[in-house]
């Protein structure tokens, strides 16, 4: 895994943050010095909370469970879209549905939605519908696919979010905080850093500069998830079938009921069980 180096994140324009009179206090440790009444960041720090952020996420693509990339601002968009599909994540690049993540149910409510339109399209009943009829679904599911298209395989709560502007996102970390849900993000010297757990200091309106980023840690991501495949590979056949009840045995419970009602045991034994004669 290579984190960005001093160089790149220089070039990548990492370091310029927003104007003296726009900035939150609470970024104060990130802060390297101000330069014509513009704040810059402190690229070292950049550099080793990339590092930080990108082992974290590594571990969770490893675990084999979901990280939900959020960045709805037109610098973002496509770089989110682009890396976040490569290592196979969901993300939300269109507007934030408010309760996505603590009303999820809902949300998963209208995916299957989208899901049903596209077995009506396959199985013919599509087809017999009225020309206004078949308007109407294909403008519904358009729009699902606009805002929800790319969270279409999340099932159940992702393990984190990855947020780019924490500040504009600032309803999506919102709800990741109530339910525990670990934020990451690259925040600005106008954002408040408090309630993100795994902060990378830099710009988050240069295009190039949310391109790097999101490089270094989903390169980490996959990673992550070719260590969990060659483990998966590597697994002996025992220990895949560890839990499985060995063949030609079964289990019968005997409760010992001379004891007193509360004082009841159970005893768990195993007992061979004869293979049925060949005929």
């Amino acid at each position: 895994m290579a984190t960005p180096t001093f160089e790149q994140l220089l070039e990548a324009g990492c370091h310029f943050g927003h104007l003296k009179r726009k900035w939150n206090p609470a970024m104060a440790p990130y802060i390297f010095m101000e330069r014509n009444g513009i704040h810059i960041i402190d690229l070292y720090k950049t550099a080793a909370k990339i590092e930080e952020a990108a082992n974290a996420l590594k571990q969770i693509a490893k675990s084999g469970k979901k990280v939900l990339f959020v960045a709805t601002k037109k610098q973002a968009k496509e770089a989110i879209a682009e890396k976040a599909a490569a290592v196979n994540m969901p993300y939300v690049i269109e507007r934030w549905p408010g309760g996505m993540l603590t009303n999820f149910p809902t949300i998963r409510k209208a995916v299957k939605k989208m899901t049903q339109i596209d077995k009506m399209t396959k199985d013919g009943t599509f087809d017999n519908l009225s020309k206004r009829e078949k308007l109407q679904i294909t403008r519904q599911r358009a729009k699902l696919e606009k805002n929800l298209g790319s969270i279409a395989d999340l099932s159940k709560l992702p393990a984190a979010l990855f947020v780019v502007d924490v500040m504009k996102e600032h309803i999506a970390v919102a709800e990741a905080n109530r339910l525990g849900i670990p934020v990451f993000g690259i925040v600005d010297t106008n954002s408040d850093p408090e309630n993100i757990d795994f902060v990378i200091p830099a710009n988050d309106d240069a295009s190039k500069s949310i391109d790097v980023i999101l490089g270094a840690v989903t390169a980490a991501m996959a990673e992550g998830l070719e260590e969990r495949k060659v483990e998966k590979a590597d697994a002996p056949e025992e220990d895949k079938e560890a839990d499985a009840p060995a063949a030609g045995k079964r289990r019968r419970v005997r409760r010992n009921d001379s004891a007193p009602a509360a004082e009841v045991t159970e005893t768990v034994e195993t007992v061979e069980t004869e293979a049925p004669a060949a005929e």
